[in-house]
């Protein structure tokens, strides 16, 4: 029965170590992507609110 605990316990602590860094190797991929053209309609707006200001 302690045999199957420890072999138990040893696979949770492997399960959360890779957790761990999968989770850190997500955090520092840089996403490169093309920057998001603004719709034809917000540059309109853009320029009426800066003549209200």
């Amino acid at each position: 029965m302690t045999t199957v605990l420890i072999i138990c316990v040893i696979i949770v602590l492997i399960v959360l170590l890779l957790t761990i860094l999968t989770t850190n190797k997500a955090y520092k991929y840089e996403h490169k992507i093309d920057p998001v053209d603004p719709m034809p309609g917000e540059e309109k707006e853009e320029d009426d609110n800066s003549n209200n200001r």
